[in-house]
């Protein structure tokens, strides 16, 4: 007879290919997001002479990266479903960034600096509030 395993563990090893693989893309995406927004935080400001608030902005635009690599190493044993929510908000947070950081999109009339403020904003309160209904979700 086999043992009943707990919906809320996640021994290791029981997670599919895919799973995997789209962890790894989350993770590498992340790391990759942090390093560009850093890069562009770094190139918009590289004619203003305070290097004090050229570190803010760099520490609060990759903030919202950090955090989330943060929340994958503590949310190692949730539910497959609440971890694949997880992956995809990493995902769509550095797509996002990237994307608004770029200047591929941009809001109209919008200052360089709104943007390096509003963007991590957004991304931290995204992040808190699906991680919220995931966690409050009930068990698959």
């Amino acid at each position: 007879m086999e043992p009943i395993k707990s919906p809320r563990v996640n021994p290791k090893n029981t997670d599919s290919k895919s799973v995997r693989f789209l962890h790894t893309i989350a993770v590498l995406m992340v790391l990759a997001g942090a390093a560009s927004s850093l890069g562009f935080i770094l190139y918009t400001g590289r004619n203003n002479p305070s290097v004090v608030l050229i570190l803010l902005f760099s520490g609060w635009v990759v903030s919202p990266f950090i955090a989330l690599l943060l929340i994958n190493v503590i949310t190692k044993r949730w539910q497959l479903f609440n971890r694949l929510i997880l992956y995809h908000l990493m995902v769509i947070i550095t797509l996002g960034s990237i994307i608004i950081y770029s200047g591929l999109w941009s809001p109209p009339a919008a200052k360089t600096a709104f943007v390096f403020l509003v963007v991590p904003l957004l991304s931290w309160t995204l992040t808190g509030l699906i991680l919220l209904a995931a966690k409050l979700s009930p068990s698959r």
